[in-house]
């Protein structure tokens, strides 16, 4: 197994084990702090973020791995067709080599599948547990419970989203830079300003004494 599929690997395994974390029923106080915590993380959106550039190259693997599989496919049937008991014979070597190559991309076919496939499953119950847990605080808070009506339930919400958070900073980050190039701008426009000042005064003294 190369390198790249390696990580596939490691990444299904990784998928496995947060889909187990995701069914082990836990209290709703524990879970909402994790989920808080997942929401509101600036490191989490990050690895989100880097998540989803991964799984654009699983999918070219994915659909590399099914080329593949196609054509060994066109192989194997052209080796079918093979009538001549001693051409047959002859080709024996290939043709075990075209089922070897059969078996290594329909592996990759169902491991970079199976990757992506999990991983659409892991987003969408990560999304039903956020709305079960806003449904249960609101119904804590119809009921006068004190739990639900607490600030951490809040951050639940879309808004408190760490991807969110992160694209705000950003946007700060941007005003920032361009507050200081203006500020910069502003002092070149100042310096060249009073160096046309000290020119003109030095090359009109007359005017200055009349003034």
């Amino acid at each position: 197994m190369t390198l790249y599929y390696s990580l596939v690997f490691a990444l299904l395994v990784l998928e496995m084990a947060l889909f187990v974390t995701l069914i082990i029923p836990l209290p709703h106080s524990i879970k909402r702090k994790m989920f808080n915590f997942i929401s509101e993380s600036v490191i989490v959106a990050k690895l989100q973020y880097g998540l989803k550039i991964t799984f654009i190259f699983i999918t070219i693997l994915f659909a590399d791995s099914v080329n593949r599989v196609y054509r060994v496919q066109l192989e194997m049937a052209a080796f079918g067709k093979q009538s001549n008991a001693a051409a047959a014979a002859a080709m024996g070597t290939d043709r075990m080599e075209v089922q070897a190559r059969k078996f290594y991309s329909q592996r990759n076919m169902y491991l970079t599948g199976f990757t992506l496939f999990l991983s659409l499953i892991l987003n969408r119950m990560y999304l039903m547990i956020l709305d079960q847990l806003r449904i249960e605080d609101k119904l804590m808070r119809y009921e006068g419970n004190p739990a639900g009506s607490s600030k951490e339930s809040e951050k639940l919400g879309p808004r408190y989203r760490a991807d969110e958070i992160g694209q705000l900073k950003k946007q700060l980050e941007h005003e920032k830079q361009d507050k200081e190039n203006l500020k910069k701008q502003a002092e070149s426009l100042q310096r060249e300003y009073d160096d046309l000042s000290a020119k003109f005064n030095q090359t009109n003294p007359g005017d200055k004494k009349g003034n």
